[in-house]
């Protein structure tokens, strides 16, 4: 079989389709640290943002700067422990968080039913874990969002950047080969699991962690800013596998279109 035709479509959560901005698990890393004497900044906060969120916590424990304050604050410097400590606190607060921050980001719900009207699948993966997501996706399912399956961080004995997340999620969803399928996702650990797959890969500017900005804020800055913005995220998508950029998944519709152009004239995704 040639295998030239989209199966389909794997969504990230935040920053993808909801949580414009992914400001949930952000500001739940802030009051994690703050609440052991350890300032983090937001800068800080969302820099390994996509990753499973207990490699999050341990890649901040590694900062040089948040590891002296925690050696100055717990008399000793950060440990696996300490993380799975962490960890075990920032579950509940990150679902508490979640609950202000499920808004669907706009757009989603049109093009997700034209995938739909075409024949796609509508898969998942995700930086949070099952515990979280029993908050989100009802939330989300309320709003009119729900993807045909859901892949959470802990699903898998490993995660992001590996494609172990997508390879559960193609099985999920019976699709075959990878090169069929779409990953959109706003965080580059996000896109190189999908990239890792051999899938074609969608990032996501605008309302993702790379400028962490609501709508209004961000339809508010001035164009050249935007771009700036829109430069320096992209750049960080591509060199993570991105074969395209968009604002929001509003106007994923005609980069599926080109993709599915390539796919048809011969052309995979790099590494595929």
């Amino acid at each position: 079989m040639p295998h030239t035709e989209l199966t389909a479509v794997v969504f990230d959560w935040a920053g993808t389709v909801v949580d414009h901005g992914s400001f949930a698990p952000m500001g739940a890393f802030v009051r994690l640290f703050a609440g052991h004497g350890v300032t983090l900044t937001i800068e800080q906060a969302r820099g390994p943002m996509g990753l499973p969120k207990w490699d999050h916590i341990h890649a901040l424990m590694q900062l040089p700067a948040v590891a002296a304050q925690w050696q100055a604050m717990q008399g000793h410097a950060p440990v696996v422990a300490d993380v799975d400590a962490l960890y075990a606190e920032f579950t509940p607060m990150n679902a508490a968080s979640v609950r202000e921050h499920a808004a669907l980001i706009d757009g989603v719900l049109p093009v997700v039913a034209e995938l739909r009207a075409r024949g796609l699948a509508i898969g998942s993966t995700t930086g949070y874990n099952r515990e979280i997501m029993a908050v989100v996706a009802p939330l989300a399912a309320a709003q009119g969002w729900q993807p045909d399956n859901m892949v959470c961080a802990g699903d898998t004995r490993i995660g992001r950047p590996t494609p172990v997340a997508m390879y559960r999620c193609l099985a999920d969803l019976a699709v075959w080969p990878p090169r069929t399928v779409v990953k959109v996702d706003d965080t580059a650990p996000g896109i190189a699991e999908g990239a890792a797959a051999g899938c074609w890969c969608v990032g996501v500017v605008a309302s993702g962690n790379g400028v962490g900005l609501t709508a209004a804020d961000w339809a508010a800055l001035p164009e050249i800013v935007k771009g700036a913005h829109r430069s320096r995220v992209g750049a960080e998508l591509r060199a993570a596998g991105a074969h395209a950029l968009v604002d929001t998944v509003a106007e994923l519709l005609p980069v599926l279109d080109d993709l599915q152009a390539r796919l048809r004239a011969g052309e995979r995704p790099a590494g595929a």
